[in-house]
């Protein structure tokens, strides 16, 4: 996946991710902040950050943040945020997730929310999530995942990698941007991997609506007519795991997000 095709994505829906009430008022976003429990003293870094709506649930608990990102117009949406919510802690810097230009044992805090999925490099990013947090600093992630024994249990092994690739070949449908959503279990092995200690897990579901999900990547009408097509038409543990529901014109299924909080050992 290209990271021009990200900047081009979200360069083009920047103003519709500022007012997404996903993005700005997802349940998980709260529940984040309550598990990292951050000191007024941190510094935090919030890496893709999008329109600024994670860095700026932090700000009023931390010293400072960044809010960094690799697309300029979502810097300028959550730069306007910042400035309508009041909070001057909050600052904003160009970076690509896999390659973070700040020194070694930077931050008490690294974070990335609902963006992992669009990385090509998840050991890279994680890497340099290490990288850059102070020993003992704290590793906070929340992404989208695709089904496994931990989503989506009672099915067979081969029944679940056939969901897994439906449901990213859904999400890519919708968004050519959308690289691939890891498992549970993947992101569990891949934040080990990293010389991360895992201190906690859980999943959150995300109810969608089916129609506003499509607008806010200004998805043409005829994919629209394909991805409607999949989500109504799915069976077996794609079906499980959206859980569809049509009633009347609406359509709604539900998305199922991992929180893991991790730490860099002291």
């Amino acid at each position: 996946m290209s990271k021009d095709l990200v900047q081009q994505q979200f360069g083009a829906n920047a103003a519709a991710y500022a007012t997404s009430a996903v993005h700005a008022k997802g349940a998980s976003l709260a529940r984040l902040v309550e598990l990292v429990q951050p000191k007024g003293d941190w510094t935090a870094l919030d890496i893709a950050t999008g329109a600024g709506h994670t860095a700026l649930a932090f700000a009023p608990h931390v010293a400072s943040v960044i809010a960094s990102d690799l697309t300029p117009e979502m810097l300028v949406e959550s730069a306007k945020l910042a400035t309508t919510k009041g909070y001057t802690n909050m600052t904003t810097a160009l970076a690509d997730a896999e390659r973070l230009p700040f020194p070694d044992a930077s931050f008490d805090l690294v974070m990335s929310r609902i963006a992992p999925h669009h990385f090509p490099d998840i050991a890279a990013f994680l890497s340099e999530s290490r990288r850059v947090l102070k020993p003992g600093g704290t590793f906070a992630l929340v992404d989208n995942v695709a089904p496994d024994e931990n989503t989506t249990p009672g099915f067979a092994t081969s029944d679940l990698a056939a969901a897994d690739k439906a449901y990213n070949g859904f999400e890519k449908k919708r968004d050519p941007s959308h690289g691939r959503a890891l498992t549970t279990a993947e992101w569990t092995r891949a934040i080990g991997d990293a010389g991360l200690k895992l201190t906690h897990t859980e999943h959150a579901p995300k109810a969608m609506d089916f129609a506003t999900w499509c607008k806010t990547m200004k998805v043409p009408q005829d994919t629209v007519a394909e991805l409607r097509t999949v989500l109504t038409g799915a069976s077996g543990a794609l079906a499980a795991f959206l859980k569809p529901t049509v009633k009347g014109d609406a359509i709604g299924f539900t998305l199922d997000e991992l929180i893991a909080i991790a730490k860099k050992p002291g």
